[in-house]
């Protein structure tokens, strides 16, 4: 039996937290979506994932919710890392850390397990523990019976992340590259049977640059003096990688790259939801 996983890239603040409201009830519908990971390091403010942003994801349909580097950014997040079964942070973090970076959860039929882990590279990363072997720690620990497993891989270098589809390939359904925000046109079914992308690309604004404002930008790399990088609102777009995944082999036997357009963004790059400073810069007009 076939069922159908969506991945979504990096959710880049309000602009696309807009599209993804907007959107995919009607892409999970449309294409009989069994399952939905969302990657939402950058949701709140560009920069992280505030509790009420995260319960809003869930209503959206996004059934695990992956972060990256900036998990820890918003510090009312902490208690939710802890509570909830439907978020990681990357396995390679220190094992003290807030949170888990591995889950288990049903599918929305209730008749499959999905696996699902992130991990963070190394190159242009910081000094994190190996991804290598965090990813065959946790695999090891993965039941036996839970055939669907997923890799959000939180990664600067494309050669990184190329290297873990092929490590993961035949362990893994689906490794999927985060971090970027640009989408890659490699998504591809490897040899073994593990659907693998460089980067999704970011579910966010794209007239702008990784999210930011142009201008803002642009002032700092022309004249090296210190700019807020605000959030930016022009032409948002939500990325995902649709991926049909053999329930009794865990096999992935095709990929297809979505990206649909959303409408304007009105009020404003942030409202209540992005919390701390965005909240009170809205509060404040």
């Amino acid at each position: 039996m076939l069922i159908n996983i969506l991945c979504i890239g990096d959710l880049v603040g309000k602009a696309g937290r807009n599209v993804l409201a907007e959107h995919l009830p009607g892409i999970i519908r449309q294409h009989a979506v069994e399952f939905v990971v969302c990657n939402a390091e950058n949701a709140a403010g560009g920069s992280g994932l505030t509790p009420q942003i995260y319960e809003k994801l869930l209503h959206y349909g996004v059934d695990a919710v992956t972060l990256g580097d900036h998990c820890f950014r918003k510090g009312e997040i902490f208690p939710v890392l802890d509570s909830s079964d439907r978020i990681i942070r990357p396995l390679n973090l220190p094992a003290s850390a807030a949170g888990r970076g591995q889950i288990v959860l049903p599918t929305k039929s209730g008749q499959h397990q999905v696996a699902v882990a992130c991990v963070l590279g190394q190159m242009e990363m910081g000094n994190n523990n190996s991804p290598w072997a965090a990813v065959d720690e946790t695999l090891t620990k993965i039941p036996d019976d839970v055939k669907i497993r997923i890799i959000d891989f939180h990664a600067e270098a494309t050669s990184e992340k190329i290297a873990m589809g092929w490590y993961c390939n035949g362990r893994t359904s689906v490794v999927f590259g985060t971090h970027t925000h640009v989408p890659t046109a490699d998504a591809c079914v490897l040899d073994k049977g593990t659907a693998y992308i460089s980067d999704i690309g970011m579910t966010g604004p794209y007239n702008s640059i990784l999210g930011r404002r142009k201008d803002r930008v642009l002032k700092f790399l022309t004249t090296g003096m210190p700019q807020r990088f605000e959030m930016a609102v022009g032409d948002p777009r939500m990325y995902a990688l649709l991926v049909a995944v053999d329930t009794e082999t865990g096999k992935a036997k095709s990929v297809e790259s979505i990206i649909t357009r959303g409408k304007p963004v009105e009020g404003g790059a942030y409202d209540s939801d992005d919390g701390g400073a965005q909240a009170r810069r809205k509060s404040a007009k």
